[in-house]
C-alpha cells in the first residue's frame, strides 16, 4: 500500500509498505480522510522519530474484521483514537487518563497518512473505535480527535455561560476553540494571531473580534469587556512572547488554559505573586482526549453546533502530502489540511 513517510517538515515522501494484516480481535480500516495536526509539524518534537507514518486524525470504512470482533461490520464509516487509555489506574480513575501509561504505549499501525491502518484489540476493547453519524462526512469525522481535545480541555476550565475568553493563537486548535466557547455560551470572544488569513477565520468561526499578536496588549481585551481582562485565556500559540501575553491577560481569579506546547521545550518565568498570591489565578493544561469526549465530539459536529468543513482549506492526495505539510510549516494561508488516501 501507499504511506506518506516523514522524515522532516520539509521531506515527505511517497513510499510503499506491505498493507497491515489483522489478526483475532482487530479491525482494518481503509482511510479516506486523515487531517494533519499541529503536533505534526512540530519539527522539534518529530525530528528524532523518522522515518515514521504519521497521522493519528482518521475516518474510513472498515475493510476487514478479525475473529472475536463483536459490534462491527465491514462497510461501516467509523473514527478511531489512535491512543486509548486502561480506565482502571490512578491517573484514569482521578480524571487524568490522558497521563495514562497505557494511552501513552498504544497506538494504531502504521498512521493515518496511509492507505489502511490496522487497529489493535486493545484499541476496540477499550471502545476506541466510533461510527460516523449518518450526516457527517469522512472529512468531518477525521475532526472527531481534535474536537474531543477541545472538550477535554473546555470541561477543565469550567467553560460556560457568561465567560470571557481570550483565545492567543488562531490556527485550527484555536478556531475549533472559539467554535466551542461560543457554542457553550461564551460573552466575549477575542483571538489573537500574527495571520490576518487566520483573523478572518477567527470571526467566522465566532470571535466577536480580532487583533494581531504583535500588536495586543492587556488593554486590547478590556476594550470589549467593560474594562475587565478574560476569564479564561486559552494559548494555542507555542511562542513565548505568547505565554506571556496570556500570563498579562488573565483576570483576577480567572484561568489559563495551556493548550499548546511552547516551541523547543522552552522554559518561562513566572510572576508568582502576582499570578498565585494576589490574584487567585490558576493555570492548567490539557493533553489528549478520553474515548468518551471522542463520542461527545461527534454528537457535537453532528448537531450541528462545530461547523468544522468551513474550516477544511487545503485536500491532498498521500503523492502531495508534502505540499499540505510544507504549508502549514511555513505558516501561509491554510488553516486545515486533510490527506486524502484514497484519491
Amino acid at each position: 500500500m501507499r504511506v506518506a513517510m516523514y522524515y522532516s517538515n520539509k521531506d515527505v515522501r511517497l513510499e510503499e509498505m506491505p498493507k497491515p494484516e489483522i489478526g483475532p480481535g482487530e479491525i482494518l480500516i481503509r482511510i479516506e480522510a486523515s487531517g494533519i495536526c499541529g503536533s505534526d509539524i512540530m519539527e522539534w518534537y518529530r525530528r528524532d522519530r523518522g522515518p515514521v507514518v504519521l497521522g493519528h486524525e482518521i475516518a474510513g470504512e472498515i475493510a476487514e474484521i478479525g475473529r472475536d470482533v463483536s459490534g462491527f461490520n465491514v462497510g461501516q464509516r467509523v473514527s478511531a483514537s489512535h491512543h486509548v487509555p486502561c480506565n482502571q489506574c490512578h491517573y484514569c480513575k482521578n480524571d487524568h487518563s490522558s497521563v495514562c501509561d497505557m494511552l501513552r504505549k498504544t497506538k494504531f499501525y502504521p498512521g493515518g497518512f496511509a492507505e489502511f491502518v490496522r487497529i489493535p484489540e486493545i484499541n476496540i476493547r477499550q471502545k476506541g473505535v466510533y461510527l460516523l453519524p449518518d450526516n457527517l462526512s469522512f472529512e468531518e469525522g477525521s475532526f472527531s480527535e481534535p474536537v474531543a481535545c477541545v472538550v477535554r480541555a473546555q470541561k477543565h476550565v469550567n467553560m460556560k455561560p457568561g465567560r470571557s475568553v481570550l483565545v492567543i493563537g488562531s490556527g485550527i486548535s484555536g478556531l475549533l476553540h472559539i467554535m466551542l466557547a461560543r457554542a457553550s455560551g461564551a460573552s466575549r470572544i477575542m483571538a489573537t494571531d500574527i495571520s490576518d488569513f487566520k483573523l478572518e477565520k477567527a470571526k467566522e468561526s465566532g470571535a466577536d473580534s480580532t487583533v494581531s499578536a504583535k500588536s495586543y496588549n492587556p488593554d486590547k481585551f478590556r476594550e470589549i469587556n467593560d474594562g475587565r481582562l478574560a476569564d479564561i485565556v486559552i494559548l494555542c500559540a507555542g511562542a513565548t512572547s505568547a505565554m506571556y501575553q496570556a500570563l498579562d491577560s488573565v483576570e483576577k481569579g480567572g484561568t489559563l488554559l495551556v493548550f499548546s506546547a511552547i516551541k523547543d521545550n522552552a522554559d518561562i518565568t513566572l510572576p508568582v505573586n502576582k499570578i498565585f498570591w494576589r490574584n487567585e489565578i490558576t493555570i492548567v493544561s490539557s493533553y489528549a482526549n478520553h474515548p468518551s469526549e471522542q463520542e461527545q465530539a461527534l454528537k457535537l459536529m453532528s448537531e450541528g453546533k462545530m461547523p468544522v468543513k468551513k474550516l477544511i482549506t487545503h485536500r491532498f492526495g498521500l503523492e502531495d502530502a508534502s505540499k499540505g505539510f510544507r504549508l502549514l510549516d511555513e505558516g501561509r494561508d491554510c488553516v486545515k489540511v486533510i490527506i486524502e488516501p484514497q484519491k
